[in-house]
């Protein structure tokens, strides 16, 4: 089987194995999220751009890793706020992973004097 381009159409299902979520979810969120809006094919058959496959990405690491509820994420959304509130995050981790490090020289500059202590006795 073919890679398909990055810019190429994708099914239902295509999307729901990208997300690692349930083809269901996705016709859930797309009742939910207006601004979800894939290509119906006679039939009805969903075919999702590039953009809204971002979109569902955006939707999911809001839902299931940063806890948002539906709602919540609807008003986000709707205000347009999302791209100042992912640097905002992006900024957050960073300071976070920043303040573990810093921790982690602190101990470890504790042990180096503890051992030294040691050493020298």
């Amino acid at each position: 089987m073919t890679k398909k381009a990055d810019g190429a159409f994708r099914t239902i299902s295509e999307v729901s194995k990208v997300l690692n979520v349930p083809a269901h979810v996705l016709r859930f969120w797309e009742s939910k999220f207006k601004m979800v809006s894939p290509l119906k094919r006679n039939g009805g058959r969903r075919y999702y751009r590039p953009d809204d496959v971002n979109l569902l990405v955006n939707i999911r690491d809001l839902l299931y890793r940063d806890g948002y509820t539906i709602r919540g994420v609807q008003k986000l959304l709707a205000s347009g706020d999302e791209v100042e509130w992912r640097q905002n995050r992006v900024r957050d981790r960073a300071t976070d992973q920043l303040y573990e490090a810093r921790a982690l020289l602190d101990e470890v500059q504790a042990d180096i004097v503890r051992i030294k202590g040691e050493l020298e006795v």
